[in-house]
């Protein structure tokens, strides 16, 4: 039987999503024939070709003059030149012809469609000059390889407007997958004409089967921006090819789909898993080669003769980690990955920029106690580790295999612990990677571990900071203080490691003085140089959550969901502070944008909130550096 996971679009660009490397080297370390394949990449690939770009032009000419975006007529306006740079800027952006920097560097070479808007923006700021300030500390690859970026967003707006205007480079169709209640929306657009996007999807698919001949199609859903796509994938096959049976797993589907009920999915799919897929796997295969009933399925749903959705849980115990075997990115294209240049902050660019071989340290959360997070969910509870010396095995495997020496390590929070003994392994065995990941900044992460760790080959470090106010810190379960944080991130700053903070606002009983005071924290940080990058995310309730399995205790009112038999996650709430936290966001997210920029740090922060009776900072415009003096 033959094995085959595909990566649904919309994932990344610069690098494979992880999950169906992990599954095809488990599955061949069990001695299954396994094979891959990435359709997200290939999708995007596929239009940015002279004829993908014909393609689009005809779509484009079929919508009526006056509902055409500015990008829709500036492509139509230049397409001569952007069917003649087409192919040379994929290229580039791919590290095929690296001497093409100095000709997009001209800005002669590339249409600068609205997306370079973007870079007159700068000199809204302080009187910046635009070139000095997004260009002054970058290379001539860097400088042209965000220029081919704005190029390529100019392309993916075109294609959102006149192709699918569902269309996102990491997110397709979201909103049809996250948190319906009812399958109906995407059952309603599964049976609509097909777009030409979703027909080249279906071309991709045919492809893909006519090479590998599988037997099982595995996908792997882990957004629901990746939803819809996955189900047109499933529909080709239906269609064509009725006898291969479709497995259906991912972060998306063990968040979202656990009280499903709705049997229409089945149309589509045979198997829903939740969870690690191992385990699951391993019975669905014994299943499907005659060896296990279906009673004896695990942590999956199927649609019985009567038309109803089943869950079956046979209990077994999962694989252990230090048995899950290495992953391996075997049949993914590695050299047609786009390195983009999204955001010019060394820090941030990290997550679209270079291919990275992606790593798990550990399984689950050693902390697992942050009252905003799926703690309740197998992801987050089940916390198992592996040696340092197999994280190396396997670490030293997948270099051989990819010929890639970077890492970043995808846990949700990566133990200190383990960490040290990684890194003291990897300098026995002068084992020389660099890498990157997500951390607690908690106080463990010393100065001296930190120095080590950045020995070993670490480059930077995320972590969650939320909300910089300790009453809320102390609300969320973070285990952490703004003063503990920042003495923690200095210390990675101060080794050479880069430092993102991942932020929260809206959080329950959060007040406007509280967001203007953790603007007021984050700002200094940025300023005492603990941390380079950070983005402000608005806090969402989900159902497994402890603030949603306990909204009393945060001082919150859910509010009652409509029958659910389909997806479930998002809940909204009543918070009795009434503050209008979409409208605070909008500042949050200017002010970060300009201090990931170095400028904006001598601005009050209220100042950055157009609210009217937005409250002054509370705390002291040197709080942190005191902070720091007693460290």
């Amino acid at each position: 039987m033959k094995i085959l996971s595909l990566i649904p679009p919309m994932t990344q660009l610069n690098t494979p999503y992880p999950s169906t490397a992990y599954l095809t080297g488990f599955l061949r370390s069990r001695g299954f024939d396994a094979v891959q394949e990435d359709l997200a990449l290939a999708l995007v690939l596929g239009f940015f070709t002279p004829q993908g770009l014909l393609e689009i032009k005809d779509q484009a000419l079929k919508v009526p003059e006056e509902n055409r975006s500015a990008s829709v007529n500036f492509f139509l306006d230049y397409f001569s030149d952007y069917q003649g740079t087409i192919a040379l800027a994929i290229a580039f952006l791919q590290g095929r012809d690296s001497t093409l920097a100095h000709r997009i560097n001209s800005r002669t070479l590339l249409p600068e469609g609205p997306r370079f808007a973007s870079l007159d923006a700068y000199d809204e700021e302080e009187g910046a000059d635009s070139l000095a300030w997004a260009f002054g500390a970058l290379g001539s690859q860097d400088r042209a390889r965000h220029l081919a970026t704005l190029y390529l967003n100019d392309l993916s707006d075109v294609l959102r407007d006149a192709v699918d205007e569902r269309f996102e480079f990491v997110r397709y169709a979201e909103s049809l997958a996250g948190s319906q209640p009812t399958f109906t929306p995407l059952a309603n657009a599964l049976a609509a004409s097909p777009t030409l996007m979703d027909l080249h999807l279906q071309g991709l698919t045919k492809s893909s089967i006519a090479k590998h001949q599988p037997s099982l199609v595995l996908l792997s859903v882990p957004f629901p921006g990746a939803m819809y796509a996955a189900l047109r994938i499933a529909q080709t096959i239906k269609q064509h090819y009725p006898n291969i049976k479709i497995g259906l797993g991912g972060g998306y589907v063990n968040t979202e789909l656990r009280e499903l009920t709705d049997p229409r999915i089945f149309d589509f799919v045979d198997y829903i898993t939740l969870d690690s897929g191992e385990r699951p796997l391993l019975a669905l295969l014994e299943h499907l080669n005659g060896k296990r009933s279906a009673e004896r399925l695990v942590r999956t749903f199927i649609r019985n003769a009567s038309n109803d959705v089943r869950y079956l849980n046979w209990q077994e115990p999962d694989v252990p980690f230090e048995e899950v075997g290495t992953a391996t990115w075997d049949g993914l294209p590695l050299n047609s990955y786009l390195s983009l240049l999204d955001m010019l902050n060394p820090m941030h660019r990290l997550w679209s920029d270079g291919r990275w071989n992606k790593l798990t340290v550990a399984h689950g959360c050693y902390w697992k106690k942050c009252s905003f997070c799926d703690v309740s969910l197998d992801y987050i509870s089940r916390y198992e580790t592996a040696s340092a010396s197999l994280l190396v095995d396997r670490i030293e495997a997948i270099v051989a295999e990819t010929g890639q020496t970077g890492f970043h390590f995808v846990d949700e929070a990566a133990p200190p612990k383990i960490l040290k003994a990684l890194a003291e392994e990897l300098i026995r065995r002068k084992v020389v990677i660099s890498w990157w990941g997500n951390i607690r900044f908690e106080k463990t992460f010393t100065p001296d571990l930190c120095e080590l760790l950045a020995q070993s080959g670490c480059i930077a470090m995320s972590g969650g900071l939320e909300v910089a106010s300790d009453r809320l810190l102390d609300l969320m379960k973070k285990g952490v203080s703004v003063e503990q944080v920042a003495q923690v991130t200095k210390g990675f700053s101060d080794a050479g490691i880069l430092v993102h903070a991942y932020l929260m606002y809206g959080f329950p009983t959060q007040t406007v003085q509280e967001t203007v005071d953790s603007l007021e924290y984050v700002r200094q940080l940025f300023e005492n140089g603990c941390i380079q990058s950070g983005f402000f995310h608005r806090f969402t309730c989900t159902v497994h959550s402890p603030v949603g399995l306990d909204p009393a205790a945060y001082g919150i009112e859910l509010v009652p969901l409509p029958p659910i038999s389909f997806a479930k996650n998002d809940v909204a709430f009543i918070d009795p502070t009434g503050v209008d936290h979409d409208q605070l966001g909008v500042g949050l997210k200017k002010a970060i944008y300009n201090f990931m920029h170095g400028v904006g740090f001598e601005e009050d922060a209220h100042k950055w909130f157009d609210m009217p009776g937005t409250p002054k900072a509370s705390v002291g415009r040197n709080k942190i550096a005191k902070a720091l003096r007693h460290v």
